[in-house]
């Protein structure tokens, strides 16, 4: 086996760790009773559930050190057309998954009242970005312009505006060209943390991902290899935290602090996994993971639709969702483990699901 084609298995654990982890922080049984670091921090700061979203992003780049060499080779035009139509898939995917199921108690839901943007629309524009600027560019240049993406962003933030919920510019862009009511309202006001400024810096997530991955399929399994990515980790993580002085590290902004230190936490544990799994051959507790890592965008949404179901369909006078939560969890183990037991059984049943495509070899690619 050369370099160029080794496999490492650590990169499909760490894809489905990342997706288990996505599962249980979006489907708690209650967010009154989850527990802190099952939540995003309020606004500055960080916690475990900040990294789940630019790690997707980051696994999304490692995918793309796999497949944009054989859509390269393929030519310009089969390059464009293989890439914009998976962008437009996603995104078109995501806001369906906003509309969804189309109708509530007054009827159908007009298109013009659904969010346009989230996780999805994200990865959609994010993936297309990051696929056209390593097409176009040599790896330095699209290195350069990754770095100049994160600096002209804070810049842009303090010009335009000021770092608060109310006052920052990346709601402010949005509010020009965007329907309120299109909007994300979880914070109390329109603002949408996936909307168009802060796509910038997520990116560069993105990127990074793909550069770590194309390191890694040159190199080989080896402890320079080893050496050299977990050093880029601790020195990325480093400069995050660092700048975070500066800058604060907000995910909700999506801030260049956020990104440098969330990449650095990913370069380190994608380090760790390398060392325990492709080195030294500690694979007997892999294969779970490796079952979402092999259709991972189809289980996320899977839990998404499955979430989404539960909250429609009605028991007594609850949500489904609800009822489950209150009757089986909440009563069985109290309020806080009830939520995660939740959270866990959701998860466990679009494992269940994986495992019976990987079983029968079916690997759905969106």
């Amino acid at each position: 086996m050369t370099k160029t084609t080794t496999r490492y298995l650590s990169l499909d654990v760490f894809r489905g760790l990342d997706v288990a982890l996505m599962i249980i922080v979006n489907s708690p049984g209650s967010w009154s009773t989850s527990y802190s670091p099952l939540l995003h921090a309020p606004w500055h700061g960080f916690r475990l559930t900040d990294i789940v979203f630019p790690t997707f992003l980051f696994v999304v780049g490692n995918s793309m050190s796999f497949s944009l060499d054989k859509y390269k080779a393929a030519g310009t035009s089969v390059f464009l057309r293989k890439v914009l139509k998976r962008s437009l898939l996603i995104f078109l995917i995501g806001f369906l998954l906003n509309w969804f199921p189309f109708f509530d108690k007054n009827g159908f839901i007009p298109p013009g009242e659904i969010r346009i943007f989230g996780v999805l629309q994200r990865i959609a524009l994010c993936y297309g970005i990051a696929s056209l600027i390593i097409f176009y560019l040599k790896e330095r240049y699209a290195m350069i312009l990754g770095a100049a993406l994160l600096l002209i962003y804070p810049i842009i933030l303090h010009l335009f505006g000021d770092l608060t919920l109310e006052g920052n510019a990346a709601g402010k862009l949005d509010l020009l060209f965007i329907n309120p009511d299109q909007l994300y309202g979880g914070e109390g006001i329109p603002f949408d943390p996936e909307g168009i400024l802060s796509t910038l810096p997520a990116i560069v997530n993105v990127l990074a991902g793909y550069f770590c991955g194309k390191f890694l399929r040159k190199s080989g399994q080896n402890y320079q290899t080893l050496a050299i990515v977990l050093i880029a980790g601790a020195l990325l993580t480093f400069a995050g935290l660092t700048w975070d002085l500066f800058l604060p590290i907000n995910k909700k902004l999506w801030t260049s602090s956020f990104v440098l230190y969330t990449v650095g936490i990913d370069l380190t544990f994608l380090a760790i996994l390398i060392y325990f799994i492709d080195i030294k051959g500690w694979k007997k507790w892999t294969y779970f993971f490796e079952v979402f890592g092999k259709n991972t965008l189809f289980t996320y949404l899977l839990s998404i639709v499955m979430v989404i179901l539960l909250l429609t369909f009605r028991i007594e006078d609850s949500s489904a969702y609800g009822w489950i939560y209150r009757h089986i969890f909440s009563n069985t183990f109290g309020p806080y483990a009830g939520s995660l037991g939740f959270a866990l059984w959701v998860m466990l049943t679009c494992w269940t699901v994986g495992y019976l495509l990987d079983k029968k070899g079916i690997y759905i690619k969106i």
